[in-house]
């Protein structure tokens, strides 16, 4: 994919601004009042505006949103076989389920998450530009879990894994490039780095597309769950089987960067340029000197431009706002590094000369 693109390609990390109106309808969902075929609709529609508000920013790789998921988590453990959910309203679509494991995940049939390529290919049909699609890693989706059936956490994260590589697999075979495992979870827990690696690994295997791997603190109403230095992923990152980092830079600062190449990493980073966090709106300067700065540490084909995190605690317009500026910020440096070259005018707009067609014309 990334062949096909500008130096220092934007994107954003997956979800976007959810209105407030939509969090009403949602919300109407999950305590009964509206049907799953409302749902959809309403779904479908946001899709398109984000879609549009992505593109009018001049944003490179664009996503859906994540606007059908109602948090990070439920999305995916509640449609998967052998996952008990207790009660299924909700007071606020946003809220977590309360999901347990009782027994072994019954044998993969290739289809638990299949449907997930459907997500894409709805978005696909919407957009001349390079998708990203985003989904949960095995690794957050298990921390969510009472673990019953399981003796080691290993084994449930491994399980859902697996999972996961068949919803990967039918999204490639649906025309996904670049697809994206969000670890929103394992900051906070580094101790398991290992574990999250090797089921990255099992995700990715034998699913030929660009592969980018989210490790962020923590997104969830616009707070930082932990904090932390991302040392901790080496050196046992080194061994995933990912193209690509996407890490949270703007809010923390760049202090990692040097760490990120002192041990070696060699592939993509998705440099965050902007605080989600925050909603004052960043100048196109202060992102460029952000992605100078970068620069000063690894070439400009190894990087991506996208926000820390997801959007979705942003307003519309701050969010709009903020990815203009990211556009605007990553031409100047753009600018910088390729300058563009003059075109050439036909022979028929230089003064005093005409073509050879024209004049056999008037021949």
């Amino acid at each position: 994919m990334f062949e096909k693109l500008p130096l220092l390609p934007t994107t954003v990390v997956g979800s976007y601004p959810v209105p407030e109106w939509m969090e009403r309808l949602k919300t109407d969902y999950f305590r009964g009042r509206m049907s799953r075929a409302q749902l959809g609709d309403v779904h479908e529609m946001a899709i398109k505006a984000a879609l549009r508000d992505q593109e009018l920013a001049g944003i490179d790789i664009v996503s859906d949103g994540e606007l059908r998921r109602d948090n990070d988590i439920d999305y995916f453990l509640a449609r998967l076989p052998g996952v008990d959910i207790a009660e299924t309203a909700k007071d606020f679509y946003f809220d977590y389920y309360d999901v347990a494991v009782t027994e072994p995940l019954p044998e993969p049939k290739g289809t638990e998450l299949a449907w997930l390529a459907d997500d894409f290919a709805f978005t696909a049909s919407q957009t001349r530009a390079p998708i990203k699609f985003s989904f949960t890693g095995p690794y957050s989706l298990a921390r969510r879990v009472h673990n019953r059936a399981y003796g080691e956490k290993r084994d449930l994260v491994l399980a859902i894994a697996h999972r996961l590589n068949d919803a990967a697999h039918a999204l490639a075979a649906r025309g996904a490039e670049l697809l994206q495992i969000d670890e929103p979870f394992l900051a906070g827990y580094p101790g398991d780095v290992d574990i999250a690696v090797e089921a990255v690994n099992v995700v990715t295997r034998g699913v030929n597309v660009d592969w980018a791997l989210h490790v962020c603190y923590g997104n969830r109403y616009a707070r930082p769950l932990w904090e932390g230095h991302y040392d901790f992923l080496f050196p046992a990152v080194l061994d995933a089987a990912v193209d690509q980092l996407v890490l949270e830079f703007a809010r923390k600062g760049y202090a990692d960067l040097p760490v990120i190449e002192k041990f070696g990493w060699d592939r993509r980073v998705g440099l965050g340029v902007i605080d989600v966090k925050n909603q004052r709106v960043e100048t196109p300067a202060e992102i460029a000197a952000r992605i100078r700065a970068a620069l000063e540490l690894m070439p400009a084909e190894r990087l991506v431009i996208n926000p820390d995190c997801g959007l979705r605690n942003l307003s519309g317009s701050i969010a709009r706002a903020k990815l203009a500026a990211m556009v605007e910020g990553t031409g100047q440096v753009r600018r910088d590094l390729v300058p563009e070259v003059p075109a050439v005018p036909e022979i028929s707009e230089v003064p005093g000369r005409t073509t050879e067609t024209a004049a056999a014309r008037g021949a």
